[in-house]
């Protein structure tokens, strides 16, 4: 099952945000998803041949009772013309997805620590499924642009929540650094999915306090399989095949330890 394009089936979708939608699809690679991970979704007009990535937000059972896994919900926000298709998408309509593609965050890494679970914009939906499965002391802090805070529900059953809002309409004014702040937080390790800009403040954090950090890059990607090299990030160590300080994130990320990577 894994990475292979196949035809899925819209399951439910609707939009719980501004321009924000959440949709679930019926695939059996919902029973070997792992937090992190994330699919390609082809638009159906042939003048857009690659897929769209988009994050794995959660696994369920809508599909059928068996008790296995065999849905996957993603939320995702238009930010053009492939993923404007998708928003019109409803219940029955195929689905064109690669999957499951790239790494997950290493939970073994979580178990029995106190973590740190962030995210930030849309880097929150991947937050979900890694909230559900973590075997930690978790808080989870989540930042937005407004008080549009989508999936806050959902994260409230698997951890304390801290919000950020950059118009300060919601929990602490500013961004998910100054929720920890305001609100004397610690952690032993931490979990991120965001914007860069975040994940770099993450990454000094966790250096400043020699915690380790586990971050999820968000990056335009073409293939999504590490064919293009179009999602090449700088690393610290040399790769021992290529000898080159660089990695694919959509191959062997996206999730690394901060420290490893240069952001």
């Amino acid at each position: 099952m894994m990475k292979q394009k196949h035809t899925a089936t819209v399951l439910s979708q609707r939009e719980i945000a501004p321009d924000i939608f959440d949709m679930w699809i019926g695939t059996p690679l919902a029973a070997e998803a792992k937090p992190g991970q994330f699919l390609g979704i082809y638009p159906g007009d042939r003048s857009t041949l690659l897929p769209r990535p988009i994050s794995i937000c959660e696994t369920g059972t809508k599909a059928g009772d068996s008790g296995q896994a065999d849905a996957l919900r993603i939320v995702y926000r238009i930010a053009g013309a492939g993923t404007r298709e998708f928003s019109g998408y409803r219940e029955g309509d195929a689905i064109s997805i690669l999957g499951n593609l790239g790494n997950g965050f290493p939970l073994e890494q979580g178990t029995g620590k106190r973590a740190f679970l962030m995210g930030g914009g849309i880097g929150v939906p991947p937050i979900l499924e890694l909230a559900k499965r973590l075997d930690a002391e978790k808080r989870i802090i989540v930042g937005y642009r407004d008080a549009g805070l989508f999936l806050k529900e959902d994260l409230e059953k698997y951890g304390t929540v801290y919000v950020a809002t950059e118009d300060g309409s919601a929990g602490t004014k500013g961004n998910v650094m100054d929720a920890i702040r305001e609100n004397g937080l610690e952690a032993d390790v931490i979990f991120a999915c965001g914007p860069m800009p975040m994940l770099r403040a993450i990454r000094a954090y966790a250096a400043e306090h020699h915690i380790p950090a586990y971050i999820s890059l968000e990056e335009h990607m073409a293939c999504g399989v590490g064919a293009c090299l179009g999602c090449v990030v700088k690393t610290a160590k040399e790769d021992r095949h290529s000898h080159v300080h660089n990695a694919r994130i959509c191959t062997d990320g996206p999730v690394f330890e901060a420290q490893d990577v240069d952001i």
